[in-house]
């Protein structure tokens, strides 16, 4: 494969992965995912950025190889994670003469993961510089996004950066440059969603410090190139604003349908009310589609039924979720029928417990809905409405 150039003597040399279905065994890939690397030329040294996922290592270095690569100063590690810097060893050993240049958490995560000699590594810190000759690499230490050991390598004179996970969507391509498709962009959320959502914070931060930077391109480590940073920029600027949308996100799962009949009466009432919802099916949806959910919604209502004396598992599956992926949600409650008893609800709120929500009074039911059900779901169904609209939402 030819070497596609992004600019001045910047190549892209990662590579596609369009069989791969699942990664770290828990995230499904709609579309694979890439693993992108990045070779760059100065007048006197030459570069890689990240690596590649061992598995395409031998492919990595046919390529190389193949474009004439057969000298390498800096192996440039912005992470440690092996989907990024698994083929360091491989890399050293083909070019002897290389050294890892990376932050000093990164080092201690390669030696230990990768088992590179301490030798082969030389530490960096925040805004420090490595001259190439005519290019000039400055490392910007992000930690957070989403390891501690994350890096950013900022190419000076081009004024383009490469963000290693951040900003970065598991989607695969022909043409290396994003489109500004609807497309990216559900990839783009899903990969923040799932990946990384629990440091929305940290993620603000890093978009602004990004976007006062001003750069022409932007660089991931996984899906296509920004030719327009803006659009990846504004996208996050608006997945990590401290405010959700007027959106009340509904997992469920309903042995006998009860908990669904609850479920679809509170989202036909608020929707009366103004207020979006996202109905989820916990045990045939794509955990994926409830963690994009998860970016918008301010309220979260979970629908269980009871299985022996408690919350249906793949209920606690949800909960479980969305207290790690920690959502910027400000409510949330609960609703569920039982047989013949048991505790319902605490399990449910203990795992909850992580995330700073109001919690609004649940509704539990025996058996099918009655007219006094329907009265309590009418309360909650208020309940959230003056919620949203005390944010002014509604």
């Amino acid at each position: 494969m030819k070497f596609r150039e992004i600019k001045n003597n910047v190549f892209y040399c990662g590579l596609n992965d369009r069989d791969r279905r699942i990664f770290d065994e828990l995230i499904p890939l709609e579309h694979g995912t890439t693993y992108n690397s990045y070779l760059v030329k100065g007048s006197e040294k030459v570069a890689i950025i990240d690596t590649m996922y061992p598995p395409k290592t031998e492919k990595y270095l046919q390529n190389l190889e193949e474009n004439g690569v057969d000298h390498v100063d800096y192996i440039i590690a912005n992470h440690g994670e092996q989907d990024h810097s698994g083929s360091i060893p491989a890399l050293l050993k083909k070019y002897p003469e290389a050294v890892v240049v990376t932050n000093a958490i990164c080092k201690g995560n390669i030696m230990e993961m990768l088992l590179v000699p301490e030798e082969k590594i030389q530490v960096i810190k925040n805004n420090d510089e490595l001259s190439l000759g005519d290019k000039t690499l400055r490392f910007m230490i992000a930690p957070g996004v989403h390891w501690p050991d994350t890096m950013f390598t900022y190419i000076v004179e081009d004024n383009i950066i490469c963000t290693c996970d951040f900003l970065g969507a598991h989607y695969t391509f022909d043409d290396i440059f994003c489109p500004d498709s609807c497309e990216v962009e559900h990839s783009a959320k899903r990969y923040y969603a799932e990946i990384m959502m629990p440091f929305r914070n940290l993620c603000k931060k890093y978009t602004k410090q990004i976007r006062d930077l001003n750069p022409d391109m932007i660089l991931p480590s996984h899906g296509p190139v920004y030719k327009n940073p803006d659009f990846i920029l504004s996208l996050y600027e608006d997945w990590t604003a401290d405010e959700g949308k007027n959106l009340v996100l509904m997992p469920y799962v309903s042995m006998y349908h009860s908990t669904e009949e609850m479920i679809d009466y509170v989202s036909e009432k608020l929707i009366e009310k103004g207020i979006r919802t996202q109905i989820f099916d916990i045990v045939t949806g794509d955990l994926g589609d409830l963690a994009m959910g998860l970016v918008d919604s301010t309220t979260i209502v979970i629908g269980s039924s009871m299985v022996l004396g408690g919350p249906h598992p793949m209920a606690v599956n949800a909960a479980y979720l969305a207290n790690l992926l920690k959502p910027k949600a400000k409510a949330a409650s609960f609703v569920g029928s039982y047989g013949w008893g048991g505790n319902l609800f605490g399990t449910l709120g203990e795992i909850l417990s992580g995330l700073k929500v109001d919690v609004i009074e649940p509704v539990l039911i025996k058996g099918k809905l009655k007219k006094e059900d329907y009265e309590k779901l009418d309360i909650l169904v208020d309940s959230i409405y003056n919620k949203h609209k005390s944010l002014n939402l509604v």
